[in-house]
């Protein structure tokens, strides 16, 4: 195996550690929280991280056996589903919400993680020079990017949500 090969098997094995356990964190800050927000937050990302390790499992085990990177797409909903959920969740709860200071430290932990599996994919996009490959640590960057800008936008809502309802709804005091 040559030095770009065991490259990418390194970096696949990585990957899964990471997703793995970004889903367990995911899961049990999920079943900590107090409020619909939070709680439905981290139980879908734990179902993302679990569907991108099955992803970087498959790609893994093909690599291995083909020694070239296989055709199998990345997967990729375009953060409908994390928009959707935080539309509902801030719709139904306003700006009367109650969150725990250890619920907000989870969030801030998952921003860093998040921040990290960006980092690795990104840079590993950037070094493939097969365009299969870049493709596909492109769109999980993108996931793991979408992923930071929920929990982030999550961690505005509840830190401060009459700001962020400000700030979102455009809400401005013209004097009129």
């Amino acid at each position: 195996m040559d030095n770009e090969q065991a490259r990418i098997m390194d970096v696949l094995q990585l990957a899964v550690r990471m997703e793995m356990d970004g889903k367990e964190f995911y899961q049990k800050a999920g079943e900590k929280s107090s409020n619909r927000l939070t709680g439905e937050l981290f139980q879908h990302l734990a179902k993302e991280e679990e569907t991108h390790r099955k992803k970087f499992e498959q790609v893994y085990e093909a690599f291995k056996k083909e020694r070239n990177w296989p055709d199998i797409e990345p997967p990729s909903d375009k953060g409908k589903v994390l928009k959707s959920l935080f539309a509902e969740a801030t719709k139904a709860l306003g700006s009367k919400i109650k969150v725990t200071e250890s619920e907000l430290e989870a969030i801030k932990i998952a921003m860093s993680m998040e921040v990290k599996s960006y980092n690795l994919y990104h840079a590993r996009s950037e070094e493939s020079t097969l365009p299969i490959e870049k493709r596909f640590y492109e769109a999980l960057a993108g996931e793991e990017r979408g992923h930071q800008l929920a929990l982030s936008d999550a961690y505005e809502y509840l830190s401060d949500p009459a700001g962020w309802f400000t700030k979102t709804e455009h809400w401005s005091l013209d004097g009129a």
